[in-house]
């Protein structure tokens, strides 16, 4: 029996549905919603571990409409239309299954469960054994000897397995009967009505003692109880209308066969690859796997290059392509392991050690008549810094060039350029060095090789690239914005930012104190001493010591989940405790020990990475460690910004950031008069808005109100929808509805913008920010709604976020530009989205008060002013 064939047949809707409602609505860094996608591909993977199929199937619903709306039109009727944010994600969740090698299937006129009821009728009479998964007890009525029947409990992580024999203890009817249950207690959730009165314990009774329907109407006048007997009467054809509604058909005209459903598992490669599109980092840590490199067996032509053992100037014609090679990301740690340099006449390694000793390769570097390709400015710029050589005359970055040209790519390595470009002649890195932990340098001459390729490739490309950013009118994006930002973030990670260690070791101890204190109070409460961080200790804690209801269990017992126990949070004394003390708890791991591993034991310095070439949107990201992201929420995470300090004694740390930027761009894109009026006349927008929507006046303007017209100012530059906004402000759906149909009464320029974008987006495939940096939407026009839903939303939010990028990153052009202009010892040290954090000597505070608004209020003009606040003190946390 070892071989038995497994058929694993899963109600596809259903758990997308659960795992949606399970998990919060969380985003990836495109801005794809992923809550669902994740929950699902997290129980596909408990799945697939613990079932192990041979044959397999995913079954859809093909539509709202099915055979059985021409028995009963209100079939699911009154069900809330599904949230957009939910129905995007079902196109994502079909291209995970496809990189699964798993099977899906959808017929029109029949649901997910008819699917799934003919094939398990198929696998039972051939004996394999079934598993059917879904959230939906309706499916309860295919249990058999043959067939299992796996019910998701709350939320996606727990599964109930129902056989007959199970059954008939637990709920004391047959699967078959299930059907009769629903005819006689109805269901809410499907519209079946059923018959008044008769709920799941009168149901059951009667069917105990009846069998059947049809059995219990044959009896009917000996059923107890007048108004049951009444109802049941009266109510007959409903009953039997029902039975109808809740039957599966497992004779559906399906066109697929048990043997079509032959599942041998699937390549890691493949599902590592849409696990990396989706920002799944913790699924990807799961999926292991070899980590085995597919090999891209071209053929490569002969290079003719030389491993230069002594530099001349010779060398060097004033258009080269250099190549700085690092295997490791961290390009402020990593060391060179050789630099390539090619041009017109020839091809040349330098191995690193001759390349920094090199007062002739300095002297090329550091000349600006010299004209240099690089791939990544800014890692090359650092590289060198950390041998005391300063590149100058770079005239063309590929990553940069490739990133404006594909932004939706994840890979902008230059062999990746190469290939998307039609040069194959070079091997990828994964190739020659491995990946991961099984990375290593090969030999010289290999590496040599590898090098040179890479260099010959992007000095190939070059005039290709630059002409596609010509026409795409990107050309002066490219060289007069992210180049030169790129440079002013290199100087910028390696100046780094000072961190007070002593300082932030104190509030380690600090909050180590409070943490202790903390958790002494909660064991108080208790009445007992446990593991805190313990799951399967702190449950029967909380579940069963002091009785709080049980919102969700886990497959280990009861779930304390940050989502469960804030549902709890007004139910017990304890809970708010386990929460405040779950967040400092990370404080502690995650920012003041995170922060002190990584500054630099000589000089105090954290140098943060900042990525360019990233977001969709043209947004910087910062890593190792993330500076944008210290949570300020708490008192406690606001203070880690404490021990940032300027790097000389008696400077000041200053920031500048800008006040409702994404607003300003909207009033100015959309050319909307009220709100270009609200931030001309300097108008608190919030309030305003609040004004417009409830049509009150401002002194009748409460707090709550300016918080939901808060929520919807923004909530509107991000294409929020109705579910969005309700789950933002914990109201319901309608009325969520009604204050965006309010808001877009009293706003029509935006209302229009939104129209007129997607109208746009749909004529040439693209959006385009202030700047001209574009966003490709291919799925605009798709006949997929979620899929053409999902599109609307970013091209209504792409030009808003894009912009605001844009003119910051150009503020800081020009504010760098100002800085040297005016001769001052003031420097930009970090950018945190709307913000820039500088340090500067105390005497130059008055000049930075003057110099740093004006540059950033007019970096661009646009038909609202731009505004820009300031503080400053001893540290970071001061200057805020």
């Amino acid at each position: 029996m070892a071989d038995k064939n497994k058929l694993v047949l899963i109600d596809g809707n259903s758990i997308i549905y659960r795992a949606f409602f399970a998990l919060p609505l969380l985003n990836n860094d495109k801005g794809v919603y992923t809550n669902a996608a994740y929950g699902f591909t997290t129980m596909l993977l408990r799945i697939l571990e613990e079932q192990k199929p041979t044959h397999m199937l995913v079954a859809f619903d093909a539509g709202k409409t099915t055979f059985r709306h021409s028995t009963y039109k209100e079939y699911k009727g009154g069900r809330q239309k599904t949230p957009p944010e939910l129905s995007e994600q079902f196109p994502i969740v079909k291209e995970l299954l496809d990189a699964f090698h798993i099977p899906h299937y959808q017929l029109a006129n029949y649901e997910a469960d008819d699917i799934i009821g003919t094939l398990s009728k198929h696998g039972d009479e051939q004996k394999w054994d079934v598993s059917v998964i879904s959230g939906d007890k309706d499916l309860l009525q295919l249990a058999s000897e043959q067939v299992t029947v796996h019910v998701t409990k709350k939320g996606i992580s727990d599964m109930e397995s129902y056989t007959p024999s199970y059954m008939l203890e637990k709920m004391e009817i047959k699967p078959e009967q299930i059907i009769d249950l629903k005819a006689l207690m109805g269901d809410s959730s499907d519209n079946i009505p059923g018959v008044p009165g008769v709920g799941e314990k009168t149901a059951t009774k009667l069917l105990k003692q009846y069998e059947t329907l049809e059995n219990v109407y044959e009896h009917v006048d000996e059923v107890s109880g007048k108004k049951l007997k009444e109802n049941l009467t009266n109510y007959k054809d409903d009953a039997f209308m029902s039975k109808d509604l809740a039957t599966i058909n497992r004779e559906s005209p399906i066109d697929v066969k048990l043997e079509d459903l032959d599942y041998k598992g699937f390549e890691h490669s493949d599902v590592r690859q849409i696990f990396t599109d989706l920002g799944f980092q913790s699924l990807l840590d799961k999926l292991g796997g070899d980590g085995a490199v597919e090999e891209h067996n071209e053929e490569l032509t002969d290079l003719d290059y030389t491993v230069i053992n002594e530099i001349t100037q010779d060398m060097f014609t004033g258009n080269e392509a250099l190549v700085v090679e690092m295997l490791y990301e961290n390009y402020h740690t990593a060391p060179i392991e050789g630099i390539g340099v090619v041009n017109e006449e020839k091809a040349y390694f330098i191995p690193t050690d001759i390349a920094v000793q090199s007062e002739t390769f300095k002297q090329w570097a550091e000349d600006a008549s010299f004209k240099k390709s690089v791939f990544d400015a800014k890692k090359t710029l650092v590289a060198l810094l950390n041998h005391d050589i300063h590149i100058k005359g770079i005239d063309f970055d590929m990553l940069l060039g490739s990133y404006l040209i594909n932004p939706g790519e994840n890979n902008h390595d230059i062999p990746a350029v190469g290939h998307r470009m039609g040069n194959k002649n070079v091997r990828f890195d994964e190739e020659v060095y491995g990946k991961g932990a099984k990375m290593k340098v090969p030999e010289q001459d290999n590496l040599a090789e590898h090098v040179a390729r890479k260099t010959k490739v992007l000095f190939d490309v070059k005039e290709e690239m630059e002409q596609q950013l010509v026409e795409n009118e990107q050309h002066e994006l490219l060289k007069e914005l992210e180049m030169p930002l790129a440079l002013i973030l290199g100087e910028m990670e390696h100046t780094g930012v000072v961190l007070d260690v002593e300082r932030l070791e104190n509030m380690g101890q600090e909050l180590k104190a409070r943490l202790d204190e903390i958790e002494a109070s909660i064991y108080d409460i208790a009445g007992e001493k446990f593991n805190l961080n313990s799951p399967k200790q702190l449950g029967p804690i909380l579940f069963e010591k002091l009785g709080l209801p049980v919102i969700k269990k886990t497959k280990t017992g009861y779930s304390t989940a940050a989502d469960v126990l804030e549902q709890l949070e007004h139910e017990h004394e304890i809970i708010p405790k386990i929460l405040l003390y779950r967040q400092l708890g990370k404080l502690q791991s995650t920012y003041i020990e995170g922060l002190l591993k990584v500054v630099h034991k000589d000089t105090n310095k954290i140098h943060t990475r900042f990525n360019q070439a990233l977001t969709q949107t043209g947004r910087l990201s910062s890593i190792d460690p993330n500076l944008q992201n210290i949570p300020i929420r708490l008192e406690e995470g606001r203070k880690i910004r404490q021990a940032f300090v300027p790097s000389e004694d008696d400077w000041i740390m200053f920031a500048a950031d800008y006040s409702q930027i994404e607003l300003r761009v909207l009033a100015h894109i959309a050319k909307d008069e009220k709100l270009i009026a609200a931030f001309q006349n300097d108008l608190d927008i919030h309030t305003q808005t609040a004004m417009d929507v409830f049509h009150v006046e401002k002194d009748k303007v409460t707090s709550n109100m300016r918080r939901q017209a808060k929520a919807v100012n923004f909530g509107i530059v991000y294409g929020i929808s109705d579910y969005g906004l309700s789950q933002s402000l914990g109201i319901t759906r309608k009325e969520a509805k009604q204050f965006i149909e309010r808001y877009f009464e009293s706003y029509p320029g935006v209302k229009q913008y939104m129209d007129d974008i997607v109208q746009e987006a749909k004529h040439q495939g693209y959006v385009t920010t202030l700047m001209k940096r574009r966003r490709y939407l291919p799925e605009i026009t798709s006949r997929n709604f979620n899929r053409r839903s999902f599109a609307e939303r970013t091209a209504m939010n792409t030009p808003i976020q894009g912009s605001a990028a844009d003119i910051i990153k150009k503020a800081m052009i020009d504010l760098d530009q100002k800085l040297k202009d005016e001769k001052l010892q003031a420097r930009i040290l970090l950018q945190v989205h709307d913000e820039l954090i500088l340090e500067a000597p105390r005497e130059e505070l008055d000049k930075l008060k003057e110099v740093v608004p004006e540059m950033m209020e007019n970096t661009v003009e646009l038909n609202v002013p731009l505004k820009v606040d300031y503080e400053y003190g001893d540290s970071w946390f001061d200057a805020k």
